[in-house]
């Protein structure tokens, strides 16, 4: 039966670096006497002097332990798989030697632990000091990006968000303390990185990318990191590191579910491919306003700065072609393949995408298509709006949690869920306002009565958070 031995990078340097091995056996132990055969000097890592087992050793054969099996008489079932599991510790010091590296002594120190791994060595250090990596977006996976990224010894990082710290960053965006709420995000990330790690150069652009300065920036990268929360800056993003020639590293998360992959890499897939339009707007809630675990980004943030530091390196095997998912709620790691479009209007055959454009526009966030048969206010205009008609109606459709934390006096609580058994109770004609934490929810019910035939419908612009910014600062923000 032929059965493949998944090899662990501890003992590859016994199996001449290969990850897998095709064996040809009955069972489990003619299978490692045969691996032991084509690779002897593996043999004393795995097998005792009587040729058993060594206690610091497990094998799986298709993902079950073959100790609650028959052990190494387990039989085998053609392309069946077994897995070696050895006990992994930490490294050890790092032998002194002579060599010439454009690494300090105090770096040579700091990266020990890097310097030990075959795979990158000195060599690879100096690789990742060379390199340049932009971080779009210094939010739930920027801020451990860019983490991860300085203490590894990347030469240049460049951080671009216009945002600032709020508190409600904090339960996720770990690069922050409550001392640093209030201001802006890309000068904190520097700071922070610099206490970190001083041998690496920062770059901090308090700024939004848009189309008019990604390419000047990307251009200056060799490699960019896709932090972001939105769709249109999302496909800014993919379209810059096209026209430019740079891989996208690609992450997303939202609620207990996370997505990576790396995007326009040795001519595979870009974004475009995978995912040609966006979502109608106020189809996918944003993390905003749906939520999301504290601990994901951090997971996906991982997969991200592993995936840069293995292609500056040159070492394994990129994620390029495959779409790695992930299910934290039933701790499920899964990977699809992707491929190229040869009819993308950006990478395909016959590009018709060769300018950065409107990405609000194409996201269908502005111009005067589809305009809503609903109205549009600011804070200020929905407080005129109450004072002028004293019949109008402020509604707030978020969930009872989210009412607990601020709340604006005087509005009526009816969750989303509820809302189509609560219509009947309001004329077609009354004004009735509508709001949630940032106006996307809103927004749905709004057309929800526009639908049913009502005519003074309005969405509060930008949600409770823009009435705490512009009428009540004293409300908590969330």
């Amino acid at each position: 039966m032929n059965v493949i031995i998944k090899i662990p990078s501890p003992l590859r340097r016994f199996t001449q670096e290969a990850s897998q091995v095709e064996i040809e056996a009955k069972h489990v132990g003619e299978a490692l006497e045969q691996l032991c055969l084509s690779y002897p000097e593996i043999k004393r890592q795995l097998l005792d002097e009587h040729g058993e087992l060594r206690n610091f050793v497990n094998v799986f054969y298709n993902k079950v332990d073959i100790r609650t099996l028959q052990g190494k008489a387990t039989l085998l079932q053609p392309d069946s798989e077994l897995r070696i599991v050895p006990a992994i510790a930490g490294g050890s010091g790092l032998e002194n030697s002579p060599f010439d590296t454009i690494l300090s002594s105090d770096e040579l120190s700091r990266y020990n632990r890097h310097l030990l791994l075959p795979e990158i060595g000195v060599k690879g250090q100096e690789q990742l000091k060379q390199a340049s990596v932009l971080v779009v977006g210094a939010g739930g996976l920027g801020c451990p990006v860019v983490l991860y990224l300085a203490a590894a010894g990347i030469g240049r990082i460049g951080i671009i968000d216009g945002d600032i710290v709020d508190e409600s960053n904090l339960q996720r965006q770990i690069l922050y303390t409550i001392g640093d709420v209030g201001s802006s995000k890309a000068d904190c990330a520097e700071s922070h990185l610099y206490q970190l790690n001083p041998y690496i150069k920062i770059d901090s652009y308090r700024e939004t990318l848009s189309s008019e300065n990604a390419l000047a920036i990307i251009e200056q990268y060799d490699f960019v990191i896709d932090g972001t929360d939105n769709f249109p800056t999302r496909y800014l993003v993919n379209d810059a590191c096209v026209l430019l020639h740079k891989p996208n590293i690609y992450g997303s998360i939202f609620r207990f579910d996370g997505q990576a992959t790396v995007f326009n890499y040795k001519d595979g897939p870009c974004y475009r491919c995978l995912y040609p339009e966006p979502p109608p707007p106020g189809l996918v809630p944003s993390c905003a306003e749906g939520g999301v675990l504290g601990v994901l980004p951090a997971i996906i943030a991982s997969v991200q700065a592993t995936e840069a530091i293995k292609m500056i390196t040159k070492i394994g095997k990129p994620l390029n072609q495959r779409l790695l998912l992930y299910d934290a709620l039933n701790m499920e790691f899964d990977s699809l393949a992707i491929e190229k479009n040869p009819n993308c209007p950006l990478c395909g055959e016959q590009p018709t995408i060769t300018t950065l454009g409107d990405y609000q526009q194409f996201c269908g966030l502005s111009g005067s298509e589809n305009e809503p048969l609903y109205q549009q206010m600011t804070p200020e205009q929905v407080l005129a709006q109450m004072v002028a008609e004293p019949a109008t109606v402020l509604i707030d459709v978020r969930d009872p949690y989210e009412r607990a934390i601020c709340t604006i006096p005087g509005s009526l609580h009816i969750p989303m869920q509820d809302i189509e058994l609560k219509m009947a109770q309001f004329s077609v004609e009354q004004p009735l306002v509508f709001h949630c934490k940032m106006g996307g929810r809103s927004a749905k019910v709004c057309q929800q009565f526009i639908d049913k035939g009502y005519t003074n419908i309005i969405n509060l612009n930008g949600g409770i958070l823009a009435w705490v910014d512009l009428i009540d600062p004293t409300m908590t923000r969330y």
